[in-house]
C-alpha cells in the first residue's frame, strides 16, 4: 500500500494534493482550510478560475512597483543631481533599484512565518496596502535618499510573494497546481514587463503631453508621480477585492489529530522519516532548488535593468538611443506574449516536458537569445524593431518557463504548514540575489559605457556575456547531483 506520507496528504494534513476520501471523517466546521478542502472536492476536477483570478490580480499589483521605475530611473537619478558625471548615473540607479530587494530580503522569512501562523489572506491584504501607500510616496520624492528610503520600506512591508505561491497551490487540486503556480509567475512576470511600460508612458507627463499636463501642475512639479500613482490606484482596487479572498490555512489542532490517525496506520515511521516532514534545512529536495531559483532571479532582475538602461543609452555608448516610450512599447508587447503563453501554452509544455526538463530547456534557450542583443546595435529601422521585439518576447517566455519549473519543484517538496515559511526563506535568498543584481548591473553598465571602445570585447558585449554566465550557472544546477528530486515513497 502507499506510505503513510501519502495517506496523510489524502486526509488533508498537508493535504491540498489529495482531495481526500477520509477528509469528511475529521473535517472541522468553521475552519477555512477544511472549507477549502471541501470546496475542492465539490469542484470535481474543475479549474478554480475565481480563486486563480484573485491570485493573478494580487500578484500583479505587488509586482508592478518593482520595475515600473526602470524606464525613468535614469532620468530620476539625473534630476536628483547626485551623480557627478553622466557615466555615473548607472551606479546610483543600481542602488536605487536594489533598495526594494534589500528590504524584501530582510522581511520575507518573517512574512512567511506570519502567513503560516495567522493565514495567507491577512498578509496578502497588508502587502497590497503597503503598495498603495509607499509607491505613491515614492512618486513624491525630491531627494535621492528619500527615494532609497521609500523603496526600502516598501520592500520590507510587501511580503506577498511567499504566501501567494502557497495560496496558489492550496486552492488547486493536484492536477491544476502547475496552472496555479503558472498564474503566479505569469502575473509576476507580466507585472515586471508591464511596470516598465507604464513607467515609460506615464513618467514626465508635462514634457510628453504638454496639452494635458502643465509644468505648473502637480505632475509637472513631480514628474514621476503619475506612474507611481497609477500603480497605487490599481493596487487600491485589488485591496478592496481581497475582501472576497477565501482563506486556505487550517485553524485547528490539525497536527495532533493527524498524529492519532497516522499512528493507527501501518509504517508510520515512513511518514516521520519522509523528507517533507523534516525541517527545511534537512529537506534536500527543497534545499537543492534554492541555487537555480536564486540564480534565475538574479539573472531576470539584472536583465530587466540592463535592457532598459542599454536601450535608452546613446549609440556612442553601445546603446540603441531609444526613448522611454520606445522601450515601454517593447516591454508591453513582451508582456502580452508572456500572458498568452502562460495561460494557454505553458500547461502543455509542463505536461509533456515536466518541470525539470522545461526549466533546463528554458534556461538554455535564454542563453542563446541574450547572446543576440549586442549585435542589434548594427541594425536600424524595421530590422531593429523586429529583432528586439522578437528577442524580448522569446526571452520572457523561456525565462518564465525555467522559473516556473523550479517553483513547482520547491512547493512539491514541502508540506502545507511549512509552505509559507519555505517560500519566505526562498524569497529572502532570492531577494538578496535580486538586491545584488541591480547594483552589479548598474556598476557593470557604467563600466561598460566607459570601455565601449575596447578592441577586445567592447563594453556592451561584456554586459551581456556576464548575464549569460549567470544563466549558465543556473542551468548547471538543474542537473544531478546538484538537483535532488522529491521522491514519492512507497511501502508494502
Amino acid at each position: 500500500m502507499k506510505s503513510t506520507h501519502r495517506n496523510w496528504e489524502s486526509m488533508g494534513g498537508g493535504g491540498e494534493e489529495g482531495g481526500a476520501p477520509l477528509l469528511a471523517a475529521w473535517s472541522w466546521e468553521g475552519c477555512p482550510g477544511c472549507a477549502m478542502e471541501r470546496r475542492k472536492e465539490s469542484c470535481a476536477g474543475r479549474i478554480p478560475y475565481t480563486e486563480l483570478f484573485f491570485v493573478g490580480l494580487t500578484t500583479l499589483a505587488s509586482s508592478l512597483p518593482i520595475t515600473c521605475l526602470f524606464p525613468f530611473m535614469y532620468f530620476m537619478v539625473r534630476d536628483f543631481h547626485i551623480a557627478k558625471t553622466e557615466e555615473d548615473i548607472g551606479s546610483y540607479a543600481g542602488f536605487l533599484a536594489s533598495s526594494y530587494m534589500v528590504g524584501r530580503a530582510c522581511s520575507a522569512i518573517f512574512w512567511g512565518i506570519v502567513a503560516d501562523r495567522i493565514g495567507r489572506k491577512p498578509v496578502i491584504a497588508f502587502s497590497i496596502l503597503s503598495v498603495v501607500i509607499f509607491n505613491t510616496l515614492f512618486g513624491l520624492c525630491t531627494e535621492y535618499w528619500m527615494a532609497i528610503a521609500t523603496r526600502l520600506v516598501l520592500g520590507s512591508l510587501n511580503g506577498l510573494l511567499a504566501p501567494i505561491k502557497a495560496y496558489a497551490i492550496e486552492v488547486c487540486q493536484a492536477e491544476h497546481q502547475a496552472l496555479g503556480l503558472s498564474v503566479v509567475n505569469t502575473a509576476w512576470g507580466f507585472g515586471l514587463v508591464i511596470g516598465p511600460a507604464l513607467g515609460g508612458y506615464l513618467a514626465q507627463p508635462a514634457e510628453k503631453y504638454p496639452q494635458t499636463f502643465s509644468k505648473d501642475s502637480v505632475f509637472g512639479r513631480f514628474p514621476y508621480l503619475l506612474p507611481s500613482l497609477g500603480v497605487s490606484l490599481f493596487a487600491a482596487i485589488v485591496l478592496i477585492s481581497c475582501i472576497w479572498l477565501p482563506e486556505t490555512i487550517h485553524k485547528h489542532g490539525i497536527r495532533e489529530k493527524g498524529i492519532q490517525i497516522v499512528k493507527s496506520l501501518a509504517s508510520e515511521e515512513a511518514y516521520w522519516d519522509s523528507p517533507r516532514k523534516k525541517s527545511l534545512l534537512q529537506n534536500w529536495p527543497w534545499m537543492s532548488t534554492m541555487v537555480p531559483y536564486c540564480l534565475f532571479g538574479l539573472h531576470d532582475t539584472a536583465y530587466s535593468e540592463i535592457l532598459s538602461l542599454w536601450a535608452v543609452s546613446d549609440r556612442k555608448y553601445g546603446g540603441l538611443s531609444f526613448s522611454s516610450e520606445d522601450i515601454g512599447e517593447v516591454l508591453a508587447v513582451a508582456g502580452a506574449s508572456l500572458l498568452v503563453y502562460q495561460l494557454f501554452i505553458y500547461r502543455w509544455v509542463h505536461k509533456f516536458l515536466g518541470p525539470v526538463i522545461s526549466a533546463r530547456v528554458g534556461s538554455a534557450l535564454s542563453i542563446l537569445i541574450v547572446s543576440t542583443y549586442p549585435f542589434m546595435t548594427y541594425l536600424s529601422g524595421a530590422k531593429l524593431s523586429l529583432a528586439l521585439y522578437s528577442a524580448a518576447m522569446m526571452r520572457g517566455i523561456v525565462a518564465i518557463t525555467a522559473s516556473t519549473g523550479v517553483c513547482l519543484l520547491q512547493n512539491s517538496a514541502v508540506r502545507q504548514e511549512q509552505r509559507g515559511t519555505a517560500n519566505g526563506v526562498s524569497t529572502t535568498a532570492m531577494s538578496f540575489f535580486k538586491a545584488v543584481a541591480p547594483v552589479g548591473a548598474g556598476i557593470l553598465f557604467s563600466w561598460a559605457q566607459k570601455h565601449q571602445d575596447s578592441a577586445f570585447f567592447p563594453g556592451d558585449q561584456v554586459v551581456f556575456l556576464a548575464l549569460n554566465l549567470v544563466q549558465i550557472l543556473g542551468l548547471i544546477f538543474t542537473f544531478e547531483p546538484f538537483l535532488v528530486l522529491p521522491v514519492v515513497e512507497e511501502c508494502s
